[in-house]
């Protein structure tokens, strides 16, 4: 978790500016997703939100030909729900949930070791505050700026009768019906 703390440039623009660690370890900087519709979520294997998972990733499936794409950060904050290695995270989520979406390596989003994209997204983006919980959900819009911000029991399909996500991926995503 360390190394990705370093990742992060000093005065940020938006999402875009970030490098993270794919769960396997390996560098990736945030711009090559330039141009796509984001979903941002901290994730715990060991949470009542963890069947969000198979949501998010029938999300997935049906948007991801219209550039969008669902960025899993593995946290430990909230009551130690995701103890697992990286490597364990991987497996569950493949496994237990057919993931095919991005899932990074482990991170803090809250705290003295938050890392910086959570720093961010909680202090500077135009929707600030702490993240509550696993499964908190931001929406980025294709330059990188967060358009939304949604609570962990917000359905991922937006299946709840505050449809307000689905709403706003139809609003980003144009051509969504």
């Amino acid at each position: 978790m360390g190394e990705d703390r370093k990742a992060a440039p000093a005065k940020s623009k938006g999402v875009l500016d970030f490098k993270m660690n794919t769960i396997e370890g390996k560098p990736q900087p945030l711009s090559t997703y330039k141009g796509k519709v984001l979903m941002i979520i901290n994730t715990a294997s060991e949470c009542g939100f963890t069947p969000q998972y198979e949501t998010l990733e029938k999300l997935y499936e049906t948007y991801k030909d219209k550039g969008f794409c669902v960025l899993a950060f593995p946290a430990n904050n909230f009551g130690h729900q995701e103890p697992s290695t990286n490597a364990e995270i991987k497996t569950f989520c493949s496994t237990k949930y057919h993931t095919t979406f991005d899932i990074f390596s482990k991170i803090s989003v809250k705290g003295d070791d938050q890392h910086p994209l959570y720093k961010y997204l909680t202090k500077d983006s135009p929707f600030p505050g702490d993240v509550k919980w696993n499964f908190q959900k931001y929406l980025v819009d294709r330059s990188g700026k967060v358009a939304a911000r949604f609570m962990s029991p917000v359905d991922p399909q937006g299946r709840r009768s505050d449809s307000k996500q689905t709403a706003f991926i139809h609003w980003i995503i144009p051509g969504v019906r």
